[in-house]
């Protein structure tokens, strides 16, 4: 039988890296590894088109996928997780501003949609009782889910001006960023405390908020289970070489049951913010990728 080839993205990660430098094989399939940078580039044409057979994928936009019927199955694989309370900033020459302060500010966002920005509302919400729909939220792109229109309270800027040089002119007050957060003491976390309040949360919660997962295309699925499933095993097979330690936080996790808790959270704070026009149970978000691996998915 030939090898079946998948066409995959992927971020680079410890516990990824097996299987970008070929440590970790299979004698069934071939990940051929497509890099997209930044990630989130990929995130738009797999929900509308299946550009690649397996993709990383943003857990709102797969929320979303789900809910709109795009041709996704999203498989229970978290790829990325972060404690978000520090991406958001102020730029200090114009004045900290303070998490009680911010109903009537404006706070900029690369997308409302965008999962940083929904975890950094979610404790906004949680930790300082803020009503979001009182923020002047500013953002430069649409969903990925293209049937998705933002909330009424959300505003789109056209302009080719980033977050950050925005943050320095006082065209906003705060930013949300995340891997591409600026460098310097001029740029100040809004939550002071953010480290001990995300520690505290995941001792209560049990996990890190998610930011990436992982879809198969549903054209792959119905074309050849049995490759998603062999996908499934080299992605469990290289975490389980990462080095991670049992009793912290970890990145990732995998299996159904382990996530069913963490999604569900997640489906919570996403209604709350009117991320998605209905709820999905964990269940329906997870039914497709149940038939395609069975007891090995858990």
């Amino acid at each position: 039988m030939s090898t079946r080839t998948l066409t995959t993205v992927l971020g680079t990660y410890p516990h990824t890296r097996a299987l970008k430098d070929g440590s970790v094989t299979s004698p069934d399939i071939t990940l051929a590894f497509q890099e997209v940078t930044p990630v989130h580039k990929a995130f738009a044409p797999m929900v509308r088109k299946e550009a690649y057979d397996v993709c990383e994928l943003a857990i709102v936009t797969a929320l979303q996928a789900v809910v709109y019927d795009r041709p996704v199955v999203l498989l229970p694989i978290v790829v990325a997780s972060r404690f978000q309370r520090g991406c958001l900033i102020s730029y200090r020459p114009r004045g900290v501003v303070q998490p009680d302060d911010l109903a009537g500010k404006r706070i900029g966002v690369r997308a409302y949609t965008q999962t940083t920005g929904m975890w950094v509302r979610s404790h906004l919400m949680e930790d300082f009782g803020l009503d979001i729909a009182a923020v002047d939220w500013l953002t430069h792109d649409g969903a990925h889910v293209e049937q998705y229109a933002d909330p009424a309270f959300v505003r789109h800027d056209d302009s080719d001006k980033g977050l950050v040089s925005m943050l320095r002119d006082g065209d906003i007050d705060a930013a949300i960023l995340g891997n591409d957060l600026p460098k310097g003491e001029e740029f100040v976390p809004v939550i002071e405390d953010a480290d001990t309040r995300d520690l505290a949360w995941w001792r209560t919660h049990g996990f890190m908020p998610i930011n990436h997962m992982v879809a198969a295309a549903s054209g792959a699925c119905e074309r050849d289970p049995g490759s998603i499933r062999a996908a499934y095993e080299l992605l469990r097979e290289s975490a389980s070489r990462a080095s991670a330690n049992p009793d912290g936080p970890v990145p990732f996790r995998f299996g159904f049951e382990s996530l069913r808790q963490p999604v569900e959270f997640t489906i919570d704070a996403c209604m709350r913010q009117g991320l998605l026009p209905r709820r999905p149970s964990v269940d329906e978000v997870f039914a497709p990728a149940r038939r395609i691996l069975g007891p090995a998915g858990d």
